[in-house]
C-alpha cells in the first residue's frame, strides 16, 4: 500500500506550492469566518452577508502578498524563524488591506473583526505549515532504528542516490537532505530526500542535528572537490567521501564504503593525465623490478606498473610483511584483471651485492624502478652510517649489478631534500644521484636517470596521517613550526609522472616533477581539525576543541624546500616533468669520497662518515651538531636520551 505522505513528499517542487496556494485559498476566508464568529458570538450573523466582498478580498489579497514576500518559495519542512516573521508580516498586511476595505463596505462590520482575522490568519496559515514540518519530523526525517544518525549528501547524482539508498537500509545513518551544485535539481526529491543549493546547508544545520556530510561526486575535478571543501569547512561538519570513481571502477572499492577526505583534494590540482606511450614504453611485456616493492612509493609503482602488463614483475623488498601485503594486493589484481604477468617476490637488501646480482641475471630484468631508501629525516640524522650504507652504497651497488647484468633503464626516485641538503637524509641522496650521474657519464649500456620530487600525501612517513591520528585522539595537532612550508603531490601522480620520466630519459638526466604551489603545515591543520567537525582552540577560540603545538624544527629540518639546486630547468614532452641541468661531481673525487664513506661505516664512525659527506655534497649546510645515536668505537659510550618526534615532515 503506498503511503499518502510519502507520495505527498515525492511530488514535484511547483505542485507543492500550488497545493500550498490552494491551502491558503481555502484557510484566509476560513479565518475571516471565525472571526465574525468569535466577535458576534453567531455560526452566520447578519453582519456577515454584508461583508462578503471581503471574503474574495482576503485570499486573493493574502495570496498576492505572500507569493511577493516568498512565502511559497520557503521549503515547509526546514522553515524556521525567518518564515514565522514572513507570516507574521504578510498577515499584517494583509489585514491592513481588510482594514481598508472594510471602510467601503455597507458600515456594519465591525472593526474588530480584521484585528481578530489577523490573530487567526498567523495561526492558521503559519501553524499549518509548523504542523507539517513537525510531522515530517516525526515520521519521515527522524533517524529510523536506535542511533541512526542523520547526514546530508553532497552530490544528487548516480552515485549520491546509490549511497543514500545503502545508508537507509543499513540503518546507520538516515539521509535527511541533498545537496548539488546544479540548478535544475533544486527543489527535486529522491527517495523522499529533497535537493538543496548548498547556500541552504546553514538552514539544514540550524532544523537538523547533524554533524556529518558525506562528499558524493567521484566523477568531481580536484578543483572542483576543492572548492566544495572550501564551503563546507566553514561550518562544524565532519565531511567523509566515497571513493572516486577510478577505484570503483577498479573493483576495489564499492559506492557506500565512507572514508576521510583525500587530503589531496585540498591541493586543488587536477592531474595531467598520462600519456600512454609514455607510460608503457619502458615496462609493457619487460621483466621489470622494483627495490623498496613494500614502501609506500615503492608499493604504488607496483600498482602502476602491473596494470601496464609487464611479463616479469620482480618485487624486491627486505621488510618480509611489507612484502606479503604488496604481493598478496597484486595478486588479487591480476586475478582480477586478467593481467599476464608473473609475480616475484623476493627478500632481499640492496646492500647485498651477490643478491642483486643473482636477481637481476635470474630473472633477466629489463627495468629498475630504485625506490629503497631510508627517507626520514629524524631517523636518518640519529642513524648516519646506516643511512650513508643503504642510500649511497645500496644505489651503488644495486646501479652496477644492473649495468653489469644488462638492465636497459634504471630510474633513481629521488627527493627535493637532495637540493641543498640541511640533514644527512638530503645529502645521501644527493650523493646517490651523483653516482648515478657518473655511471651514466661512463656505461653506454644502461640509461641511467633520476627522478626528484617532493612530500607524497599517504606515504608512510607523511604527516597526513599522522595528523589524522592525533585529531582522532583530541590532539593536540603538533606542528614544528608555524612558517614550514612543503611541497605535495598525491603518490598516484607521483608514480605516474617516475615512470613516465624514466621513459623519456636517454642517460643522466635529473628530472624535476612540478610539484605546484608550497603549502604551510599549519594551514594543512587547521583544515584537516575542520574537515573532521570540529574548531581550532586558539586566542580567537579558547574554548575550541584541538589544539595546535608548535615542537620546534628537528634535527636537520628546513623550513622551506626546493627542487631545483640551480635555475636551469628546461621543459620536456610531458608539461608536468622539467629537466634540471646540474653539475656532476669529478669520477676522481667521487671515488676518493666514497672510498672513505667506506672506511667510516667499517670503522663505525659517523663523525668521520658526516664530514665526508660535507665534503662531497658542496651544497650540505647541516644544521647543528651531528647527533647519531651510536659514536664510534673509540670514544666512551654515551647514554642518549629517547626522542619521539613529530610534526611537519614527509618522506622524500
Amino acid at each position: 500500500m503506498i503511503n499518502p505522505f510519502t507520495w505527498l513528499l515525492a511530488l514535484p517542487r511547483d505542485r507543492k506550492r500550488w497545493l500550498m496556494v490552494a491551502a491558503d485559498l481555502v484557510m484566509l476566508p476560513l479565518a475571516l469566518w471565525s472571526a465574525y464568529i468569535l466577535r458576534l458570538a453567531e455560526p452566520f450573523p447578519a453582519m456577515m452577508q454584508a461583508g462578503w466582498p471581503l471574503f474574495l478580498l482576503a485570499p486573493l489579497a493574502g495570496v498576492l502578498i505572500f507569493a511577493r514576500l516568498g512565502l511559497y518559495r520557503a521549503v515547509v519542512r526546514y522553515m524556521g524563524a525567518r518564515a514565522i516573521w514572513t507570516v507574521s508580516l504578510g498577515v499584517l498586511m494583509l489585514t491592513a488591506v481588510l482594514l481598508v476595505a472594510s471602510f467601503f463596505t455597507d458600515g456594519r462590520t465591525p472593526r474588530s473583526v480584521p484585528i481578530i482575522f489577523a490573530a487567526i490568519a498567523f495561526v492558521y496559515v503559519g501553524g499549518s505549515r509548523f504542523l507539517v514540518r513537525a510531522w515530517y519530523h516525526a515520521m519521515i526525517a527522524a533517524p529510523r532504528g536506535t542511533g541512526a544518525e542523520p547526514v546530508i549528501i553532497f552530490g544528487a547524482g548516480v552515485s549520491g542516490a546509490h549511497l543514500a539508498k545503502h545508508l537507509k537500509a543499513a540503518d546507520r545513518f538516515q539521509p535527511v537532505a541533498f545537496l548539488d551544485e546544479e540548478l535544475s535539481l533544486r527543489g527535486s526529491v529522491i527517495d523522499g530526500i529533497e535537493i538543496h543549493g548548498p547556500d541552504a546547508l546553514p538552514q539544514l544545520l540550524e532544523l537538523f542535528p547533524v554533524r556529518r556530510v558525506l562528499l558524493a561526486v567521484p566523477s568531481a575535478s580536484r578543483a572542483a572537490r576543492r572548492r566544495i571543501l572550501d564551503l563546507l569547512t566553514r561550518y562544524p561538519v565532519y565531511v567523509q567521501t566515497i571513493p572516486s570513481m577510478d577505484e570503483m571502477v577498479a573493483g576495489g572499492a564499492r559506492a557506500n564504503q565512507l572514508r576521510d577526505i583525500d587530503i589531496g583534494d585540498l591541493l586543488g590540482r587536477d592531474p595531467v593525465p598520462p600519456v600512454p606511450g609514455l607510460m608503457a614504453g619502458s615496462i609493457r611485456g619487460r621483466a621489470v623490478m622494483i627495490s623498496g616493492a613494500g614502501g609506500s612509493i615503492g608499493a604504488e609503482l607496483c600498482r602502476k606498473v602491473l596494470l601496464q602488463a609487464p611479463s616479469t614483475l620482480v618485487l624486491f623488498e627486505r621488510n618480509e610483511y611489507a612484502l606479503y601485503t604488496i604481493e598478496c594486493e597484486l595478486r588479487r589484481l591480476v586475478e582480477r584483471q586478467g593481467i599476464p604477468t608473473a609475480l616475484i617476490p623476493v627478500l632481499g637488501s640492496v646492500v647485498s651485492t651477490r643478491r642483486v646480482q643473482s636477481i637481476l641475471r635470474h630473472f633477466k630484468v629489463q627495468t629498475v624502478y630504485h625506490a629503497a631508501a631510508y627517507k626520514h629525516v629524524p631517523m636518518v640524522e640519529h642513524n648516519i652510517l646506516e643511512g650513508i650504507q643503504n642510500n649511497v652504497f645500496g644505489t651503488r651497488i644495486l646501479a652496477e649489478a644492473a649495468a653489469e647484468c644488462g638492465v636497459g633503464r634504471f630510474v633513481l626516485i629521488s627527493t627535493d631534500k637532495a637540493v641543498r641538503p640541511s640533514n644527512v637524509m638530503g645529502a645521501t641522496k644527493r650523493l646517490a644521484e651523483l653516482v648515478l650521474q657518473d655511471l651514466a657519464s661512463r656505461l653506454d649500456g644502461t640509461v641511467f636517470t633520476m627522478v626528484r620530487f617532493g612530500n607524497v600525501l599517504g606515504s608512510s612517513g607523511s604527516v597526513v596521517p599522522l595528523f589524522h591520528r592525533q585529531i582522532s585522539g583530541g590532539g593536540p595537532v603538533t606542528v614544528t613550526h608555524p612558517e614550514i612550508t612543503r611541497y605535495f603531490m598525491t603518490i598516484s601522480e607521483a608514480a605516474d609522472l617516475v615512470i613516465q620520466a624514466g621513459s623519456m630519459a636517454v642517460g643522466g638526466e635529473v628530472y624535476v616533477l612540478d610539484m605546484g604551489e608550497p603549502v604551510r603545515i599549519i594551514d594543512l591543520a587547521r583544515r584537516m581539525i575542520r574537515l573532521h567537525g570540529l574548531q581550532v582552540q586558539d586566542d580567537a577560540f579558547p574554548n575550541g576543541d584541538i589544539r595546535i603545538q608548535f615542537t620546534g624544527l628537528r634535527p636537520g629540518e628546513k623550513l622551506f624546500e626546493e627542487l631545483l639546486i640551480g635555475d636551469n630547468a628546461t621543459g620536456t614532452a610531458h608539461p608536468k616533468i622539467l629537466r634540471a641541468d646540474e653539475k656532476a661531481l669529478p669520477r676522481e673525487d667521487l671515488n676518493r669520497y666514497l672510498q672513505q664513506l667506506q672506511e667510516a661505516v667499517a670503522n663505525m664512525d659517523p663523525q668521520r662518515g658526516h664530514e665526508i659527506l660535507r665534503a662531497a655534497v658542496a651544497e650540505f649546510q647541516p644544521m647543528g651538531e651531528v647527533c647519531d645515536w651510536v659514536p664510534a668505537p673509540r670514544t666512551a659510550p654515551t647514554r642518549y636520551p629517547v626522542q619521539v618526534y613529530a610534526g611537519a615532515n614527509d618522506a622524500g
